[in-house]
């Protein structure tokens, strides 16, 4: 009884680890991407379409490929992210909330979503998008709640805390859950500026997992590596809350 009790405690230290170890390294890597393609932005120029990558605190340009990079020197405007929001502009979609990426003239992050594009003042930014610029710029306190509890779930042999380490687990789920409600929202609130250009579009649920039209506009949406990690950590955390079990029925 008390080898196989060892046993089991090894195998919940060993996926528990490296179950927390994914969870908190997606902080650092995207973790969804988004692109856009058109006729008027050829392969040639933007192999990945305008692409936009989405981490948990914040969202950033997605174009990396060599001659991205080259228009990106001779042209502040193929910034994917600024092309992206002037593609949702003239839909009248509100600009894209950036998190820890938005920042001003001189680097500092500033109180409240700031839109490449679109200067909107304070005052008529849309709550949901405060709180959603409050939540990315609060990602990294949440991920130390994460560490905190992987480690209490890990180090507490005698109780299972099995909560806790659930609450670590979902952290992709939490991430889905809010990305799938906040493209709901853009596309639900086409207002900006009077619609746009096409003010004739309905509100409509952009494309949450494969590909999508809007206008001319052909829309991928798909996980990144992140979300795959994610996962794969979410499964060795439950894995581990299994082998604690075993572990604790097996030393009594």
């Amino acid at each position: 009884m008390e080898n196989k009790a060892k046993k089991f405690a090894v195998l919940y230290w060993i996926f528990g680890l490296l179950g927390l170890g994914l969870i908190i390294y997606t902080y650092f890597v995207p973790m969804w991407w988004v692109a856009l393609q058109s006729h008027q932005y050829p392969k040639s120029m933007y192999p990945k379409g305008i692409r936009i990558e989405f981490k948990y605190n914040g969202v950033y340009n997605g174009c990396e490929g060599v001659r991205e990079r080259e228009e990106l020197a001779m042209d502040a405007g193929a910034d994917c992210l600024i092309e992206m929001n002037k593609i949702n502009h003239f839909i009248g979609m509100y600009p894209i909330v950036q998190g820890v990426n938005d920042v001003d003239e001189l680097g500092n992050h500033v109180p409240y979503p700031v839109y490449a594009g679109d200067k909107i003042p304070p005052e008529e930014i849309p709550g949901a998008l405060k709180t959603l610029d409050k939540i990315m710029r609060s990602a990294h306190y949440f991920f130390i709640v994460f560490g905190l509890l992987g480690l209490a779930f890990l180090a507490v042999r005698r109780k299972k805390l099995s909560w806790a380490a659930i609450l670590v687990a979902l952290a992709p789920v939490y991430f889905l859950a809010i990305y799938i409600y906040y493209l709901w929202w853009y596309g639900h609130h086409l207002g900006l500026h009077g619609g746009g250009a096409f003010s004739g579009i309905k509100p409509f649920m952009p494309t949450v997992l494969g590909e999508g039209k809007v206008a001319q506009f052909t829309t991928e949406s798909y996980p990144d590596v992140g979300f795959f990690l994610g996962i794969v950590g979410m499964i060795f955390m439950f894995v581990a809350i299994a082998f604690k079990k075993m572990y604790i029925k097996n030393s009594k």
